[in-house]
């Protein structure tokens, strides 16, 4: 009974602290996985023949700090005048979604627009919109505090070492916190890295067929797409949909409609489902019921940017999970298929 009170308690003042604080933990969170893009692109540049020995550190870091904050401060640029000119249309366009509906109606001989609204409700698409433009914005608006957070990463990341070894020396457990580090750094590494390449594939793709297509806004619909495919499963639909009823919106005509329906979907399907799995390969080790669930636990929790960290927060958690053998067990529950790395035991992995 006392272990079932205590799973509780801490289990309430963790969801408690995760909500109050997220207004300083999801910059916090960026800024980490800022700082892994950053030792990355880091090296990579270590890869090329002599960089290591003419490039010291400190300047490859500065070089890689100016180029993602110019890449930050352009994207911000695109995606900023973007929400402000789909936010101002959404009104101009607003009458011709009823206007289709109607005639859709009139063809079928059903009060459709009646119906959708007995079924839907007040749902008003442009609000919605607005949600997701100022989810967008709020990530860009937090891009000083994570910038600022990401410095200080920089400045502690030689001396974090130091200190772990001496947190953990004492115990003989620091070889093994150090390997779960390192386990933790590769996955996420390694899922950011793909992820990215896949996402910007999938928004670049997307760009040109709604460039086709002449949807307005383009770039800011690419980005919304590159963005919402870090969310599983369900950042792929989404992706595709608002983009799509959009262009009902501006042409008031379902061949539009169809054409990025149709080509934006055979996009995220191919790249979801041929070329991601052959580069993530069973990497991730997540169970597929785990990661909806993550899905719904963190979204409900941080909303849209939860989504989005959903799978990185997860990943982490087995790998710390499986190395404690009181948290064994989740581990395995979370995990596709019951397999997990061994508890590394002291002394066991030479650094």
């Amino acid at each position: 009974m006392n272990k079932a009170s205590n799973f509780i308690i801490v289990t309430t003042a963790i969801i408690a602290v995760l909500v109050i604080g997220k207004g300083i933990l999801i910059p916090f969170i960026f800024a980490v996985i800022f700082w892994f893009f950053t030792r990355e692109i880091r090296k990579l540049i270590y890869k090329i023949p002599f960089a290591e020995k003419f490039i010291p550190k400190w300047i490859s870091n500065i070089l890689v700090f100016s180029i993602i904050i110019l890449a930050f401060g352009f994207i911000s640029e695109i995606v900023t005048n973007s929400v402000t000119d789909v936010t101002e249309s959404y009104t101009k366009y607003e009458p011709n979604i009823e206007r289709i509906i109607t005639d859709l109606g009139n063809y079928l001989n059903v009060d459709l627009l009646t119906s959708i609204k007995s079924v839907v409700g007040d749902f008003n698409y442009g609000s919605v919109l607005g949600d997701v433009a100022n989810g967008v914005s709020g990530i860009l608006g937090d891009t000083f505090m994570i910038i600022i957070y990401a410095l200080f990463l920089f400045l502690e990341e030689r001396s974090f070492v130091k200190k772990i070894y001496m947190v953990f020396s004492r115990n003989n457990n620091y070889e093994s916190i150090q390997t779960m580090i390192d386990k933790i750094e590769d996955s996420i590494s390694n899922y950011l890295r793909l992820k990215t390449y896949v996402s910007i594939l999938t928004g670049v793709l997307s760009y040109f067929v709604l460039l086709f297509v002449g949807v307005d806004s383009a770039p800011f619909w690419a980005f919304l797409i590159f963005l919402l495919n870090y969310i599983p499963t369900v950042g792929s639909l989404i992706g595709t949909l608002f983009p799509a009823i959009f262009s009902l919106l501006q042409f008031g005509d379902f061949t539009p409609f169809l054409i990025i329906t149709v080509a934006v979907g055979i996009i995220q399907v191919v790249v979801g489902n041929v070329i991601e799995p052959r580069l993530f390969g069973k990497s991730l080790n997540l169970s597929p019921l785990v990661t909806i669930l993550a899905l719904s636990v963190w979204g409900k929790i941080w909303g849209i940017t939860g989504m989005v960290l959903s799978v990185p927060i997860t990943v982490i958690m087995i790998i710390v999970f499986s190395q404690f053998e009181k948290t064994r067990s989740i581990a395995i529950m979370l995990s596709e298929n019951g397999e997990i790395d061994k508890i590394t035991k002291p002394n066991q992995t030479k650094l």
